[in-house]
């Protein structure tokens, strides 16, 4: 089904030409899977923008009379008040494209000096890529995170930026447990992928409906996995260490830049050392990288005492692969060198040791340093692991664990 919504006739004239360049505009995002499509106002121009494996790159605008239209089309068909301009809004909608493929989106707007602005999210539904084996988990970060998923109680948490892939990561392990002897709640701000068999629960601040209160009426419901999309404050913090402690799984994310981050987070949010000792299994930190593209990547030189400077602390003959790197170069197959995004992820478990430095109060430098001592692999140095064989640049390892250095 296309882009199809009515018009009244005096206004189809007017509207066929936006019609017209919204519906290319989301056949041209599918094509080069963008994740985010920028309709952005300006004083004398108007500009729009795709983001395509985490890089904004501008696209042919329509015409600056059209920018009211556009956006007025656009709350229409997510179901906005087009009346209203001053105040951001948030909503939800399906396109249909040419060749029966459908777009599921997300639509941000807010107002700014010349117009309204509007952030359309592409939200992934292809359920076949939500495994963990698709993320770029390694065999031993892989190995802990399973066997922390099929504890029966306990605290996961995923942390990183915004943007870093970690709701993709809570959905493919929600995607693992999604079975019929299984009671799983989910509450979200709002919930990105609808997963069968799932109770899932959209933040409604307006009423009252948040974080805390959904997960006070889970505890409720008999759940046997919640997964809250984040912890924003302390009173969320302590009813989902309290819920790890009582027979549930729980699953969230933090905002933290490693995995010891965020035990001085929740530290800071006021939550007791030995309810936290007690009560997280496993913390993973991640990233998106982009990949290279096949077509174009040229192999380059990196000398041993350059990798070692750049913290991949062990030799060549160290790897269990011989190591390849490889330059972005560009061509008409890829974006700039590039095509596609991969995860790097650091796991680190709640060991007996780790526990003991968490009662003890210790400092993210020495957490840190106790997970390296037990086999945590940092953002940095997975990265570089990625690089070594060929999937990523030595650049985009750099740029993107810039703050791991």
């Amino acid at each position: 089904m296309m882009d199809n919504t009515l018009s009244h006739p005096q206004h189809a004239a007017v509207e066929a030409p936006v019609v017209h360049y919204l519906q290319q505009t989301w056949e041209k995002a599918a094509q080069l899977r963008a994740s985010d499509l920028h309709f952005e106002p300006f004083e004398h121009f108007y500009r729009v923008r795709l983001r395509i494996d985490g890089v904004l790159q501008e696209i042919p605008p329509p015409p600056y009379e059209f920018k009211d239209q556009i956006a007025s089309r656009i709350k229409v068909l997510a179901k906005l008040d087009i009346a209203e301009k001053r105040l951001p809004q948030d909503g939800r909608m399906t396109i249909g494209l040419r060749n029966l493929q459908r777009l599921n989106l997300r639509v941000s707007t807010l107002p700014t000096l010349f117009g309204e602005k509007l952030v359309v999210r592409v939200l992934a539904t292809d359920l076949a890529q939500l495994q963990l084996d698709h993320l770029g988990y390694g065999p031993a970060e892989k190995q802990r995170m399973l066997e922390a998923l099929h504890k029966t109680q306990g605290l996961i948490l995923v942390t990183g930026p915004t943007g870093a892939g970690k709701s993709q990561s809570l959905y493919a392990c929600l995607h693992l447990l999604n079975r019929p002897e299984i009671n799983i709640a989910t509450v979200e701000d709002p919930s990105e992928i609808q997963l069968n068999g799932v109770n899932q629960v959209n933040v409604k601040e307006q009423i009252g409906l948040n974080f805390a209160s959904s997960l006070k009426a889970f505890l409720r419901q008999d759940p046997d996995v919640i997964m809250l999309g984040e912890i924003r404050d302390p009173e969320t913090a302590d009813i989902a260490i309290k819920a790890s402690q009582t027979g549930h799984l729980v699953m969230s994310t933090l905002h933290t830049n490693d995995a010891a981050g965020a035990l001085v987070r929740l530290r800071n949010m006021g939550v007791a050392s030995y309810n936290l000792a007690a009560s997280i299994s496993l913390i993973s930190a991640q990233r998106l990288i982009r990949r290279l593209c096949l077509h174009c990547r040229k192999p380059m030189h990196v000398s041993h005492q350059a990798l070692r400077e750049l913290g991949l602390q062990t030799s060549f003959k160290d790897l269990p692969f011989e190591p390849v790197f490889f330059n972005a170069q560009g061509c008409s197959q890829c974006h700039k060198g590039y095509w596609g995004r991969i995860g790097l992820f650091e796991v680190m478990t709640m060991s007996p040791s780790m526990q003991q430095c968490v009662l003890n109060d210790s400092s993210h430098v020495q957490l840190a340093t106790q997970a390296h001592k037990e086999g945590v692999h940092s953002l940095r140095h997975a990265g570089l692991m990625q690089a070594a064989m060929g999937i990523t640049s030595m650049a985009e390892v750099l740029t993107q664990t810039e703050c791991m250095a």
